[in-house]
């Protein structure tokens, strides 16, 4: 078992380590790699389960010395400890000895934990709902309805008809008990749920007929929610305690409100910031001009600089979307786009000539040779006037 670690060098503990400094070091090795803190991490869950087992050769007197004396071959028939199948084949479970330490209450409640008997929070529930572009902005309130287990109302929670819950005789009411496990290394204290009570810590002889002496009925309850200004497509809303009921004392879950955002029909939503696409004249590109511009206010006034040229975007300052958790607004940008008359009369490409004469002559035409330059002083008179 050459490529097995040392136990001790696994817990971070020296060959002199006292019991207590043993088990601490266990409770910080086994806290940092726990499953439930570290989900799909293969590496940490190998790590936790190295670290149990460690400690429980380590914390046995007997198994210690055994190892102290011949190593890992203590426990695969090849040393002085011969007879056993490696340390795995004795059926040892690592989260039943965290669960000793640690008092069985699983850990804090992370990832569901591994809670035998104490209180166990409710599940959270999951829905989605369709709202508009202009709801999702300015916020809005809608009711939902949600099917989910309540409280029983014929038996009042209890599972008894007549309400008289007796506390399970086994358990005592706290739904554990403690089980002796025979090992190679000794006997060791596991604590389990109580078999009898099925972990509730209660016993009903006579089961209300509703529920079926669960103490919760499957409804469907209207829920209020409040969706704040701001939030955008695919965000949740949590409403704590509106998930399923907790069990054994435990606290409700949670009601996750996923968003579904209508697309407006001419604006467009970049995080708080807001982008409409406007196509312009070449007069009003050249000249300038002053537009309406659509907004999630209303139609508002954009003024357009002389110059302008297609592909720029105007900036208007505080018109987009009130920004979650926080005061201001974003954005809003116009994508400016200059449209290019397709189809001219005479009358029209005879003044666009002239004006294209007026800028110095672009038109091939013009760059032909003398009769294009006399041609292009020609059309400059006619396009200005007769000089003094």
């Amino acid at each position: 078992m050459a490529d097995k670690r040392d136990y001790y060098e696994i817990l971070g503990v020296s060959k002199t380590a006292t019991d207590d400094e043993i088990k601490k070091a266990y409770r910080k090795v086994a806290k940092q790699y726990h499953p439930d803190l570290n989900p799909n991490n293969p590496e940490a869950e190998a790590k936790f389960k190295e670290a149990g087992e460690a400690y429980q050769i380590l914390s046995n007197p007997e198994t210690r010395a055994k190892y102290d004396q011949f190593g890992h071959a203590a426990f695969d028939g090849t040393g002085g400890f011969g007879g056993g199948s490696g340390f795995g084949g004795f059926g040892f479970d690592v989260n039943d000895i965290f669960d000793t330490i640690f008092g069985g209450s699983g850990f804090g409640g992370f990832g569901g934990g591994r809670s035998r008997g104490g209180p166990q929070r409710g599940a959270d529930l999951r829905v989605s709902m369709e709202i508009t572009f202009d709801e999702a902005v300015f916020g809005t309130e809608k009711d939902i309805t949600v099917n989910k287990n309540v409280s029983c109302d014929a038996c009042e929670g209890t599972g008894s008809r007549s309400k008289n819950v007796k506390r399970c005789n086994v358990c005592g009411g706290t739904g554990q008990v403690q089980v002796k496990q025979n090992t190679p290394f000794g006997q060791f204290m596991n604590v389990k749920t109580c078999d009898k009570c099925g972990g509730t810590g209660k016993m009903i002889d006579d089961p209300c007929p509703e529920c079926r002496g669960k103490g919760t009925v499957r409804k469907a309850v209207k829920i209020h929610v409040k969706i704040p200004a701001g939030i955008d497509n695919e965000q949740a809303i949590s409403i704590a305690g509106m998930g399923e009921p907790g069990s054994k004392g435990g606290p409700a879950g949670n009601l996750l409100v996923s968003v579904r955002v209508r697309p407006h029909k001419v604006l467009q939503r970049d995080g708080f910031d807001i982008h409409v696409e406007k196509t312009i004249s070449v007069a009003q590109a050249a000249l300038g001009d002053t537009i309406q511009i659509e907004t999630i206010d209303g139609p508002v006034e954009l003024n357009i600089p002389g110059g302008t040229q297609s592909g720029v975007s105007l900036r208007m300052r505080g018109k987009g979307v009130p920004k979650l958790q926080s005061s201001g607004r974003g954005d809003q940008y116009v994508h400016i786009t200059v449209e290019i008359p397709k189809f001219l009369n005479d009358r029209q490409k005879e003044l666009l000539k002239q004006f294209d004469a007026s800028c110095g002559g672009t038109l091939s035409s013009y760059r032909s040779g003398e009769n294009g330059a006399e041609s292009h002083q020609q059309e400059k008179k006619t396009f200005f006037g007769k000089k003094k």
